[in-house]
């Protein structure tokens, strides 16, 4: 299946991974008077900063989205798209609620995979050019710091009500571990990414709810977060775990 699909893989994950900007882009303009009105609420600001924080805001993803869609200076909208979590971080305040910083971070974690990914295809393209080592040694651990944060997320999914829920997180800690130390990693990160994909589609189905529902928007918010996340497993498939990992010592051994 990975050899089948190596071509498709990381399209289909770049579209995951900036999902979340893309829809996060389209609802600043919709709602603009909304988003203003909030920041000058919240930090009792003049109404030309409010509306200058969405400009940047919309201005940032969406045309970070374009660049990464076009790959057209990839490693530009990766700071762009980076750029974008720390604004929103600070401005909304949530920087040391767990739950959404351990959810920025997984998002984080997919766009630093995603310039590890550029970076892969521009050296690609100049193959026969020699490369330092030490370029090397920053890929290998640029690869381990995004494929951890990417994990953070399973960690927002962690609940004990049930019997059932307890095997969940059980089989959550496996994939997990496995990813951590880079052991079958692209066949655990394509198993957690199918995993977490039905998991957000039954538990956010904000296509179902009404439109003047306040909880569509809480709920597709939630769903494009993780759609966000699913991409930046796939990344790690793509690109695989790098140096840093079980799976590479295995080759040289």
């Amino acid at each position: 299946v990975l050899r089948r699909s190596k071509h498709l893989i990381p399209t289909v994950a770049r579209l995951c991974l900036i999902s979340t900007y893309l829809e996060d882009g389209i609802r600043m303009w919709v709602q603009w008077s909304d988003q203003a009105e909030y920041i000058q609420h919240q930090w009792n600001a003049p109404a030309v900063a409010g509306h200058s924080f969405v400009i940047a805001n919309m201005l940032l993803q969406l045309a970070g989205c374009a660049m990464v869609l076009l790959r057209c200076r990839v490693e530009i909208a990766c700071a762009m798209l980076a750029s974008v979590l720390l604004l929103q971080s600070v401005a909304y305040q949530i920087l040391w609620e767990s739950n959404f910083l351990l959810r920025n971070l997984a998002i984080g974690g997919g766009v630093l995979l995603l310039f590890v990914e550029s970076r892969v295809e521009a050296r690609s393209l100049f193959a026969g050019l020699p490369s330092t080592g030490e370029g090397g040694r920053h890929r290998r651990w640029l690869l381990l710091s995004g494929r951890l944060l990417v994990l953070l997320m399973l960690a927002t999914l962690a609940r004990f009500d049930t019997a059932v829920y307890m095997l969940n997180f059980g089989i959550d800690l496996l994939l997990v571990l496995l990813i951590a130390v880079g052991y079958k990693t692209k066949l655990c990160a394509l198993a957690a990414s199918l995993k977490l994909l039905i998991i957000n589609l039954i538990a956010n189905p904000w296509w179902s709810l009404a439109a003047t529902s306040t909880r569509r928007d809480v709920m597709r918010f939630d769903f494009f977060q993780t759609m966000s996340v699913i991409g930046g497993l796939l990344l790690v498939v793509a690109v695989g775990p790098g140096g840093v990992s079980l799976d590479e010592r295995k080759k040289r051994f």
